[in-house]
């Protein structure tokens, strides 16, 4: 077990848990794809009782899944990151979103879900040039004419 803890983009929301780290895993559905704006979503399923809010109330959509079932996917109302996915009604264990985990890089999935509809392009992504950082440069403002 890990414990772990993280916050959305603004802060207005962060968290503590207890994981498997064995269970993290990737899911490459359409519908993650879509709601993370991303080619896949990284997460790790932590049971109610190993989860907490420590600061901030999620905003929450409910969503139906490609099973029939509905889905909660909460959000911070602020910056809207993502923070999890869970029943909509007594739920009993969060879907955590890994990006939000201030220990993600120690986080290694495990498996990846949905593989099928994954981007044809991600085992191209080792031979796509790298840049390590943008140009931290600022920009000069537009001229103004006087």
């Amino acid at each position: 077990m890990m414990d772990i803890d993280g916050a959305c983009l603004c802060g207005a929301i962060r968290y503590a848990a207890t994981i498997d780290p064995s269970q993290v895993r990737i899911c490459h559905c359409i519908q993650c794809q879509v709601q993370s704006a991303t080619a896949f979503r990284t997460g790790v399923l932590v049971p109610k009782e190993r989860f907490r809010l420590l600061a901030g109330e999620p905003k929450v959509y409910v969503k139906t899944a490609e099973s029939g079932n509905p889905r909660a996917l909460a959000f911070c109302g602020e910056c809207g990151t993502s923070i999890y996915g869970t029943s909509p009604t007594n739920p009993t264990t969060y879907s955590l979103r890994l990006g939000t985990a201030r220990q993600r890089a120690e986080l290694v999935p495990t498996v990846q879900i949905w593989a099928g509809e994954a981007m044809p392009w991600l085992a191209r992504i080792p031979s796509i040039p790298r840049v390590e950082r943008q140009s931290g440069r600022p920009v000069a403002p537009p001229a103004v004419d006087a």
